[in-house]
């Protein structure tokens, strides 16, 4: 029997730092994949790995077999939004028995209505928002939180644990593996903006960061975002694998989501402020790791 027989063609809407490293993936694995992103250094990339490459997710959906699967990876709900529902958008190239596998961060009433809309036309949706950064894309082995109904998840099991040897099914309700994924980013931010203020503060006492930061990582004040972001800033790589603007949005959304459930913790909003801030200050286009850099430079904990 050929293993890759019930390898479909998958489309990917938005090949960048995320669906770039889960075009390589399921390319090595066999799957193949056709591509549709705005910028022509990602459609070039994805050429490269063996990906076919088309002008608009509408073009993309056209080339799905029926029960086939449209990845949507981009940034935010306005983006999500107008791959599938605008003038080129994939949702009405797609017919009844296809899915969408729903990858960004977006607020739980967005991924919410988005399903909605689609199943109007028949189109399942698994609410699929993934966490790890490129590389562990890139090698499956992300952490992807999946929400929808069990069924259609074992249907598409293939598939997942193509994309990551880390699937997690939170429930059968659509917007809750959303939820999950905002309140892991709430605590990635928190972490983050820890991390960058006690190696500001270390350097401020006149210590070596990168030695401080040797004990940080076997000591109790160890996190994997704190290690794998301050590294890079102590080697000043600053290169834009995740954007200050992302961390920016999902603290934000992870805020806004905690106020409409009546919870208001002490940190949560300190650090979506530290982002909008240091967004607002020019770094939304650095990597995240940028922070520590910001932090030297404004010594906010004396000025706030």
């Amino acid at each position: 029997m050929n293993p890759n027989l019930d390898k479909f063609r998958v489309a990917v809407i938005g090949a960048g730092n995320m669906g770039g490293g889960m075009v390589g993936r399921l390319r090595d694995q066999a799957w193949p994949v056709v591509v549709s992103d705005i910028d022509p250094v990602r459609r070039q990339q994805a050429e490269q790995a063996g990906a076919q490459v088309v002008d608009s997710p509408f073009a993309a959906a056209t080339l799905l077999c029926d029960g086939g699967v449209l990845i949507v990876c981009v940034v935010d709900a306005v983006q999500a939004n107008s791959v599938l529902f605008g003038s080129d958008g994939a949702a009405s190239a797609m017919r009844p028995g296809q899915m969408v596998l729903m990858c960004p961060t977006l607020a739980p009433e967005d991924v919410e209505a988005m399903a909605s809309q689609l199943e109007v036309q028949g189109i399942a949706c698994i609410d699929a928002p993934m966490s790890g950064g490129p590389a562990r894309a890139r090698d499956g082995s992300m952490s992807l939180m999946v929400a929808g109904n069990n069924a259609l998840l074992g249907q598409h099991q293939p598939l997942l644990d193509a994309l990551s040897s880390r699937v997690f099914c939170i429930s059968e309700r659509v917007g809750d593996a959303a939820r999950t994924k905002l309140v892991n980013n709430l605590l990635a931010g928190i972490n983050l903006v820890g991390a960058a203020e006690a190696l500001a503060l270390a350097e401020c006492m006149g210590l070596d960061a990168s030695l401080t930061l040797d004990v940080i990582e076997q000591s109790s004040g160890q996190s994997w975002i704190g290690s794998d972001r301050m590294r890079r800033a102590i080697a000043g790589d600053l290169a834009p694998r995740a954007h200050v603007t992302l961390l920016e949005k999902d603290t934000r959304l992870a805020v806004q989501a905690a106020r409409q459930v009546g919870f208001h913790g002490p940190l949560g909003e300190k650090a979506a402020s530290v982002f909008a801030r240091a967004r607002a200050d020019g770094l939304g286009g650095l990597d995240d790791a940028a922070l520590l850099q910001w932090l030297r430079l404004t010594k906010l904990g004396s000025d706030s």
